[in-house]
């Protein structure tokens, strides 16, 4: 048996084994919870003969660039043999198993073809290579392998970013045709993602705000406080209005304009009951929301400020949780009980 550079098996030699000889491998897939379609592997490995009546022309035109295809999976069972599959059919595939390594390869070396795995290392994280894809080469095709049927419905509404899916285990024909069809007829290139994370603030903070709050009132610590819901939202569409405008200007530093907005917030809380604490955790939840919303909308934004931006959030939402903590800290707020020994006293008197 013919072995690569790395010890394992050539293509060659993949697409003459059986899949029954490569039994460990399916076994650690499934000590690992079965993460994947259980079948997948037998697919793949059992594909490779299937594959066989969508055979080269003869007369194929040897001066023909092979279409370059990146193929990424975390899965060492699918990267041994669709990929074979893929060679068979005359595409040129390199493989890679982590997002890093693709990023690294998209960075370095150019391609027709992206096909990914949809969750690789983390749920979903395949679409942070088809954003990189989109940005760095736009006019190569991009493609999800799922193995999540349910999640044909999120995939639907992002198919003007991703070329087409396919739902594992694929349709071995169909996935080699609709793969040289793009390569045929690349992407027109338009306008690379550009979004900055102000624009993503400013567009969604109407649904920061509502998911924030959904959040909140899921606490049971926050939700026991006794505060309508305008008092709990208080002033948080002036703050991602000013969050935003701080992102787009590139400022390092607060307005004093937030901090004292951010200082009554503080004096507000403390009238209304709250705890430091609670100060904290409703700033946490906040920037855990603004972080799942700009995950959600990785295919629109510019990666390069994606990062910064992010950091500069946190450092934002910080400096204005210590001004509103030293507010909260500086409000006289009498005892209950005083006040309620005080209203009756009035109605004695």
């Amino acid at each position: 048996m013919h072995k690569t550079s790395s010890g394992a098996p050539s293509t060659a030699d993949v697409s003459q084994r059986h899949p029954t000889e490569y039994p460990a491998i399916s076994n650690q897939r499934r000590a690992r919870g079965c993460r994947k379609h259980p079948s997948n592997y037998f697919f793949w490995a059992g594909a490779l003969e299937a594959s066989n009546p969508i055979v080269r022309t003869e007369n194929q035109d040897l001066q023909t660039p092979k279409t370059r295809v990146l193929f990424v999976d975390d899965e060492r069972a699918i990267r041994m043999t669709l990929p074979a599959i893929l060679e068979q059919q005359g595409f040129d595939v390199t493989v890679a198993a982590s997002v890093p390594e693709a990023l690294e390869l998209i960075s370095h070396r150019e391609f027709d073809v992206l096909l990914t795995d949809l969750n690789i290392g983390s749920p979903a994280d395949g679409f942070i290579l088809v954003s990189a894809m989109r940005r760095i080469q736009p006019s190569a095709a991009t493609f999800i392998l799922t193995g999540y049927p349910d999640f044909q419905t999120a995939l639907e509404a992002i198919r003007k970013q991703v070329d087409d899916y396919f739902t594992k285990p694929a349709d071995i024909p169909t996935l080699i045709a609709t793969l040289k069809e793009k390569a045929r007829h690349p992407r027109v290139c338009g306008q690379a993602p550009c979004k900055q994370a102000w624009h993503v603030v400013l567009e969604n903070s109407n649904e920061i705000i509502q998911r924030w709050l959904e959040e909140v009132e899921a606490d049971p610590r926050l939700s026991a406080v006794p505060i309508s819901k305008e008092e709990r939202i208080d002033r948080l569409p002036l703050l991602l209005n000013d969050l935003a405008n701080a992102l787009e200007a590139g400022e390092t530093h607060v307005a004093a304009e937030s901090l004292s907005a951010a200082a009554v917030h503080g004096a507000d809380r403390a009238r209304q009951r709250y705890t430091i604490p609670l100060l904290v955790t409703e700033t946490r939840i906040l920037n855990r929301v603004i972080g799942a919303v700009l995950q959600e909308n990785l295919l629109v934004m510019n990666l390069s400020t994606l990062i910064p931006e992010t950091l500069k959030i946190g450092e934002y939402l910080q400096a204005l949780l210590e001004e509103s903590i030293r507010a909260f800290q500086a409000t006289d707020v009498a005892p209950q009980h005083t006040k309620s020994t005080r209203r009756i006293r009035q109605k004695i008197a």
